[in-house]
């Protein structure tokens, strides 16, 4: 790494194999011709982070003390900037804002920007009920003017059948076809883009088996995080 660039601190495992899946894609997308050119990654991959469905479903114990430590922590080992590939857990950001002084990354932005510039029109989300029932989304796309395809109450259950699945490491055919099914629902509705608005789904849903743009919310993350580590790109001020 150049003198200039930046150290990343990642607040992960959740799921763990969507952290390493953007950790993956993070090396993906790095211009670098030997180890030296890579950007360095400060990773906690933190399991034990409370389940954020349950606690916005009102029956578990909020992550947010969790994640403010963790970042905290990121912060003191050196990191310049934060990262966290996981879409539901930034419905606690505030927190972790409160806990540091240097810039967080929102996935949420960064996917919604992407998606405006991929195409004209309406924009799908396939999430999961806990970022929806957040709002996270819904508020992002009112702020870029577009309209938004939702999941209905059905849906969103369905896809965290699948996304469970995922997390329990069935990347399967028959839950990839499942996974697509949930995309062209939206399709079918008259969305123009579709965003996969969790980190798990990319694990099984690629461009080619849709007939939109498709906005992995975790290759958005990872392609901002190269761009920031290596100093193309200003950090965000507060």
């Amino acid at each position: 790494m150049a003198s200039n660039d930046r150290l990343v601190g990642v607040i992960g495992g959740m799921g763990p194999d969507a952290t390493i899946d953007f950790m993956s894609k993070v090396v993906e997308y790095t211009p670098a011709e030997n180890d030296q050119g890579h950007v360095r990654l400060l990773v906690d991959q933190n399991p034990r982070t409370p389940s954020r469905q349950q606690a916005l479903n009102g029956d578990g114990d909020s992550p947010g003390p969790v994640l403010a430590k963790t970042a905290a922590k990121l912060q003191l080992s050196g990191a310049e900037f934060l990262v966290m590939p996981c879409n539901t857990a930034h419905a606690w950001q505030d927190k972790i804002a409160a806990a540091t002084t240097i810039p967080f990354i929102s996935i949420i932005d960064e996917s919604v920007a992407k998606a405006v510039a991929s195409a004209d029109g309406a924009i799908g989300l396939l999430t999961t009920p806990g970022c929806f029932r957040a709002g996270l989304y819904q508020q992002a796309v009112a702020g870029s003017g577009r309209e938004l395809v939702e999941q209905t109450e059905a849906e969103l259950a369905e896809a965290m059948q699948l996304i469970d699945r995922i997390k329990a490491g069935d990347k399967s055919d028959a839950i990839a076809d499942a996974v697509q099914g949930c995309a062209q629902q939206l399709i079918d509705r008259g969305a123009a883009v579709i965003v996969a608005a969790c980190t798990e789904l990319p694990l099984v849903l690629k461009q080619s088996m849709v007939s939109v743009p498709l906005i992995g919310s975790t290759d958005v993350l990872a392609e901002k995080t190269v761009a920031l580590a290596l100093a193309q790109e200003p950090l965000p001020e507060d």
